[in-house]
């Protein structure tokens, strides 16, 4: 499944980020010849630096996938591409939309250009389930840049593009977890978006490995879904609550929940696939896989269950085991041991 890595050299684009850091490490694990982090933080790159160690198989490179004199430098001899860099944040997007064009859209359009020109032999990009039915600018530039990827295939000979989707990584950063652990450390409220809202949520160590054996399994121009647990958002913070408030000396009963509304551009469930991606959908064990168009694939929509990829019509998760994932994701590293009920399983459901 990763012989796709050893001893090759890889790039990795928005390398110091939590997606992209934890790609680097579980890559420096199939023993590649090197890997060049690339990203435009000095500071978050001096931060991984010192958690990695000095490594003589780890380069770091500031850069800017906008500019793609750079990233033609940094793609030099380049075989592997595990494509992480975005902006990602959707009110961040929405109130500067042409920055998130710039970063998201342009920003692909180099570093394929860059790939083809370097002879690289694979391009794995990560995306988003906001890639689906845009309704936020965020979405609807992951939804270019998903169309960039895939359409390259149609003059690429020698490398291979293919799209990794999946929706949110638990206690990312700047994501919903540690918000909410911070307006716990101040004793709350806790802000609430809206009871209805479900999301599909894994571990980013999961996530990843299993976008390393898309990576593995990729052929050119297919997107790649991982099958992931669902939960109700109040059913998340209300476990984070219960588990991370003791740990700072703050009781549980204490903390409000305040009610904010749906920020602009987000939708209350959350999808991963579209009606036309359906019928050239198959499914192996934790992943479905959208084939391109071009590829002749045709399975009967029912064949794909609605809980799959529509988070509203899945199961969603009980206390205990979005608590197991708490702990699994590193969100809750103190207090109350892991549940004795069985961990959260990845395989479907």
């Amino acid at each position: 499944m990763y012989d796709y890595l050893r001893g090759k050299a890889v790039l990795v684009t928005g390398g110091t980020g939590s997606i992209g850091s934890e790609i680097v490490r579980q890559v420096l694990a199939q023993s590649p010849a090197v890997v060049r982090i690339y990203s435009r933080d000095e500071n978050k790159q001096y931060w991984l630096e010192s958690a990695l160690g000095q490594r003589s198989d780890v380069r770091y490179l500031v850069g800017d996938i906008r500019e793609k004199d750079r990233l033609r430098r940094a793609m030099k001899g380049i075989e592997v591409v595990f494509h992480t860099a975005a902006l990602k944040q959707v009110p961040s997007c929405e109130y500067n939309p042409f920055e998130a064009v710039k970063t998201n859209v342009v920003g692909t359009q180099n570093l394929i250009e860059a790939a083809l020109e370097a002879g690289c032999r694979k391009v794995i990009a990560v995306s988003t389930d906001k890639a689906i039915n845009p309704t936020s600018t965020m979405g609807a530039t992951k939804l270019l840049s998903e169309r960039l990827v895939a359409t390259a295939n149609a003059w690429a000979t020698d490398t291979v593009f293919s799209c990794v989707r999946f929706g949110n990584v638990l206690n990312s950063r700047g994501s919903l977890v540690p918000l909410a652990k911070s307006q716990i450390e101040r004793g709350g409220p806790v802000t609430l978006t809206d009871e209805r809202m479900t999301r599909f949520m894994m571990p980013i160590s999961s996530a990843v490995t299993l976008t390393l054996e898309a990576g593995g399994l990729a052929d050119g121009g297919e997107i790649f879904i991982l099958k992931m647990p669902a939960l109700r958002i109040r059913d998340l913070l209300d476990a984070v609550i219960e588990t991370y408030a003791p740990t700072v000396g703050i009781d549980p009963a204490g903390i409000k929940v305040h009610k904010i509304g749906v920020r602009p551009g987000e939708k209350l469930e959350e999808e991963l696939l579209t009606g036309e991606e359906l019928p050239r959908t198959t499914q192996i064990k934790r992943l479905l896989v959208v084939h391109p168009i071009h590829a002749g694939i045709f399975t009967p929509a029912a064949s794909i269950p609605e809980a799959l990829y529509r988070s509203s019509a899945a199961p969603c998760l009980d206390r205990s085991a979005i608590i197991s994932l708490l702990y699994e994701s590193g969100a809750l590293v103190t207090g109350a041991p892991l549940p004795d009920k069985s961990r959260v399983r990845y395989e479907g459901r």
